[in-house]
């Protein structure tokens, strides 16, 4: 199945649908409201619908020569598209895959390490420290497995599922982003990286390889292709455990393991403050243009990391040095935190509502209950029954259906709230019409909803 026909498969949802903000409105009172300040921005509800559709993406496993079930897992889908394998990072061809655990119901991303042959049964339990490890800025792991499910014997890893994440390689030295951001491949030039984002990526990894280093073990990921960007400057280090197994020597190389680590860590910066991978290899170069573009604090983080292994030389000297950008990255969260709090409200009461609105539809036009086929037309109910065409079933004065947003939210919340106004039902062949408060509506439904609820 080639690319354009594996994207015409699926239906991708009409994001450009949802209403645009209505124009400012300068003279609105203090108890007033636009209808969009009952509900979340239009941006993030789309970035949450897109994670929630990709989270939920399938395609026909023949198709794609994938196994129906792998251990405990199904549904495999591709995260992968590319077939060229690289065996730079593994020393093997890697898969990745998203799929749904049968045991739990969760979405999990499976990595397989093709055509690995476990000898040494000892190396499966490396795992066991790396599950324990619980880490904001980690993808956490949740069990290894071999299987021959794909043919061959394979080592399949499961991690944590981040649905639209993409790697530091994609986002910032993939061609497309470098033409994005208008960036020479060669590096050096073109636009800089802000300085503010790269705190925030040096406290995050920092703060990743203390946790890591503290348990014992080595992250031995730490390259642009396998740390993921989950949501604007959020990233995590990904796929660890895997060199442990692979390379398994029973921990003896560790502390080499873990100055290698700073020493990736170093070189990744410097990369992604020069835009560029071969930055590395003309170290002179690319300090002299950080020197240039960032301040003297953030290169002496740099000099720090890439010098010599020595006994003393640690994370913990690093978080020393980044002290003062930790309460700025603490500042920032704290400060998204609020944001995301203000988002949520704005959807706090819709809860309310839509459980009003299953009571409406329990209880209007109801074909029969207790023997009674008229029962939703009769007595409170048929009270009920009116409230709903005055708030869904209005006309104008030239009969065309008044589709009003803001009416309807201020009649439901009106009715939760049971308060004392009142207002005139009229029936639907305006033969009689009825004076009723909010409060008494709302005791008709509540008494209806009791009957339909009680068991005898």
């Amino acid at each position: 199945m080639t690319e354009i026909e594996f994207q015409k498969n699926f239906s991708q949802l009409q994001y450009h649908l949802y209403t645009s903000p209505l124009p400012h409105v300068s003279n609105l009172h203090p108890h007033q409201k636009t209808i969009h300040a009952f509900f979340m921005l239009d941006h993030l509800r789309e970035e949450l619908q897109r994670k929630n559709e990709s989270t939920l993406k399938t395609v026909n496993a023949k198709d794609f020569n994938l196994p129906e079930e792998l251990h405990v897992y199904h549904s495999l889908y591709p995260l992968d598209q590319r077939q060229e394998k690289s065996i730079k990072i593994f020393g093997y061809p890697s898969w990745v895959y998203k799929s749904v655990c049968s045991v739990d119901g969760r979405v999990y991303c499976l990595r397989r390490i093709e055509g690995f042959r476990l000898t040494n049964e000892i190396a499966m339990s490396t795992i066991e420290n790396w599950r324990r490890i619980r880490h904001a800025n980690i993808v956490s792991i949740r069990e290894a497995f071999t299987t021959k499910a794909f043919g061959d014997h394979s080592l399949v890893f499961v991690y944590d599922y981040h649905p639209l994440s993409q790697t530091l390689f994609d986002k910032h030295f993939s061609s497309s982003s470098l033409q994005a951001n208008n960036h020479p491949q060669s590096g050096g030039t073109g636009v800089v990286v802000p300085e503010t984002v790269l705190w925030s990526y040096i406290t995050q990894l920092a703060s990743a390889i203390k946790t890591i280093h503290s348990s014992g073990l080595a992250a031995r990921m730490i390259e642009p292709t396998k740390i993921l960007s989950t949501n604007k400057n959020r990233i995590r280090i990904n796929c660890c455990g895997i060199m442990d197994m692979l390379t398994f020597d029973g921990g003896k190389n560790i502390h080499h393991f873990q100055q290698e680590d700073l020493i990736h860590f170093g070189q990744l910066i410097i990369s992604l403050a020069c835009n560029s991978l071969s930055s590395v290899l003309n170290l002179p170069k690319s300090i002299d243009y950080i020197s240039r573009h960032y301040s003297p604090d953030f290169k002496n983080v740099i000099l720090y990391l890439l010098n010599k292994p020595t006994p003393t030389k640690s994370v913990d000297k690093v978080i020393a040095m980044i002290g003062p950008r930790i309460l700025h990255e603490i500042n920032s969260v704290h400060h998204y935190n609020d944001f995301l709090e203000s988002e949520l409200s704005q959807e706090l009461e819709n809860g309310r509502l839509v459980r009003l609105l299953c009571k409406f539809g329990f209880i209007n036009e109801r074909p029969e209950f207790d023997m009674d086929p008229s029962w939703s037309e009769t007595g409170d109910r048929y009270l009920i029954k009116l409230f709903r065409d005055y708030v869904f079933h209005q006309v104008d004065e030239n009969g065309y259906p008044v589709v009003d947003m803001a009416h309807v939210l201020m009649c439901l919340n009106k009715l939760d709230a049971g308060v004392d106004e009142r207002i005139m039902l009229v029936s639907r062949d305006e033969q009689s019409c009825l004076i009723v408060s909010y409060k008494e509506i709302k005791n008709c439904i509540d008494s209806a909803f009791r009957d339909l609820s009680r068991r005898k």
